[in-house]
């Protein structure tokens, strides 16, 4: 007797279909969540960090707010953590200038945390201008911290 496939294994079959033809990777075919970017309307710095995210592969919506203090009170952001952003991905927080690189860590790994945050705005960083310092992005929970990588610009150092 001749089976109809699965939805899931239809929907899969037709992902890798629409992949090889367009000639996307099948990594690529498994979609990356949207970034919800919360910034100053005035802010440059912002608009490059959300493009860095965009060109790394994640949908990416830019909202303009005055008051981003209440955002990251909300949100839990320590204030000694805040940066000039505040961005919302796949259940966490990411605060700051943090590279693409651990956004994507983070939402394999999935750890038991708030999320991530470059405090201040290191030289260099993704959607900061100057020469590349090095600066570290923290894993942050309510009541801990822990270093999730040291970065030159957008890239992981060792």
């Amino acid at each position: 007797m001749n089976e109809l496939p699965s939805r899931r294994a239809a929907l899969q079959l037709l992902g890798l279909a629409a992949a090889t033809i367009t000639g996307v990777p099948r990594a690529f075919a498994d979609a990356l969540p949207m970034v919800t970017v919360r910034k100053d309307p005035n802010c440059s710095c912002c608009t490059g960090w959300a493009e860095h995210v965009r060109a790394a592969g994640f949908p990416v919506t830019v909202i303009p707010v005055t008051d981003l203090k209440a955002i990251k009170a909300r949100l839990g952001v320590p204030e000694d953590l805040a940066g000039c952003h505040t961005a919302e991905v796949g259940g966490y927080v990411v605060e700051g200038h943090v590279p693409a690189d651990a956004i994507k860590r983070l939402l394999d790994e999935k750890p038991a945390a708030i999320g991530l945050a470059v405090p201040g705005m290191p030289a260099g960083s993704p959607g900061m201008g100057g020469s590349p310092e090095v600066f570290e992005v923290t894993l942050f929970r309510a009541e801990s911290r822990q270093v999730f990588g040291r970065y030159q610009g957008a890239d992981r150092r060792t």
